[in-house]
């Protein structure tokens, strides 16, 4: 785990401003505290004023008093927030009264924030579905330049494993998108190595995956991912990217110098991608249990600023770890 402690370290280096829709929620107000004491991020907490401290009261939360908090009801800024939903979707036929009620709600005031420089990046979902954390985020925020689908990458640590040197890898799409077009999988696959480069720090190697490796097998399914490799070769010509590879191809070097020889990837990919999210999402879980392998996220990809969504399961020490994730997300995106 010595990558979260990286990850950790990059957001303490340069602190983003990381908003907290669900500030009223348990495992939120007191991840917040913990951030705040260990100072990874600036942290903006959304709920009513008088409840968060009364909770911090409640919990013997030290810290929350170094946050920034915004009441949905009653802000400074609210009906700043309510034009400049009402501009992003008067198009769509909202109205100005519906902008001024939909930016009382957290999940839409997070993203108004965002899109209006107020915030850098956002975690929900610990109280809400992925469907209404990714709503407004679209509506707001929407996908980054070139992009067009939003995609979700775990990070797969996998212990002492010689398949694994680095001992992570990057797994997509396992959370959004069910069955991608070629177009939308050459998409998937170059965020998730810009994925890999923000978070992991390691230059990626992409594999196209799927149950053929270079024309062993044919099949539509197989043509789409081959489809997808060119395409994404074409979007970003900077990525070790290959396809189409199956699973040990990908992996074990003797089988991908057997099965794709002279492949800059096949044997030494550190970054996996599936052919659907059936296939990514049963994957991730196969080797997160049977593997011993902690899966962290989903981290959002895709998107014009940073916005993750957590399971409701969740642990106050995942909402933490997401928070740096989503910083170095930030700094990343600033960076490009």
């Amino acid at each position: 785990m010595d990558l979260i402690n990286e990850i950790i370290a990059r957001a303490k280096a340069n602190k983003q401003r990381i908003v907290l829709p669900e500030g009223t929620e348990e495992r939120t107000i007191k991840a917040a505290d913990q951030l705040l004491a260990d100072g990874v991020a600036e942290i903006i907490l959304i709920g009513n004023p008088t409840e968060i401290k009364n909770l911090a009261v409640k919990f013997n939360l030290t810290h929350i008093d170094k946050a920034q908090i915004v009441d949905p009801k009653d802000n400074a800024k609210k009906q700043e927030y309510a034009d400049l939903l009402f501009e992003l979707r008067k198009a769509k036929g909202m109205t100005p009264e519906q902008a001024v009620t939909l930016a009382e709600d957290p999940l839409y005031l997070a993203c108004l924030m965002i899109k209006n420089g107020d915030a850098d990046g956002e975690i929900a979902g610990a109280q809400n579905t992925t469907g209404n954390v990714l709503r407004p985020a679209l509506q707001i925020i929407k996908t980054a330049p070139g992009i067009s689908v939003v995609s979700g990458a775990f990070m797969m640590f996998v212990k002492d494993n010689e398949y694994v040197p680095s001992g992570v890898l990057v797994f997509a799409d396992c959370a959004v998108t069910p069955n991608p077009t070629a177009p939308q999988l050459a998409e998937i696959a170059i965020a998730s190595a810009h994925t890999a480069r923000a978070l992991v720090g390691e230059e990626p190697r992409v594999a196209m995956l799927s149950f053929s490796t270079k024309g062993s097998a044919k099949d539509p399914m197989v043509d789409k991912v081959v489809e997808a490799t060119a395409l994404a070769k074409k979007i970003d010509p900077t990525v070790e990217i290959d396809g189409e590879l199956q699973a040990d191809a990908a992996l074990v070097p003797s089988v991908g110098n057997s099965k794709a020889p002279g492949s800059l990837v096949a044997g030494k990919a550190n970054v996996l991608v599936f052919p659907t999210l059936e296939v990514g999402n049963i994957s991730y879980k196969l080797v997160q249990r049977l593997a011993g392998s902690e899966a962290v996220g989903p981290v959002l990809q895709g998107m014009a600023a940073p916005v993750n969504d957590l399971s409701r399961g969740c642990s106050v020490d995942d909402i933490y770890k997401m928070v740096a994730v989503t910083a170095n997300q930030a700094i990343a995106a600033k960076k490009k």
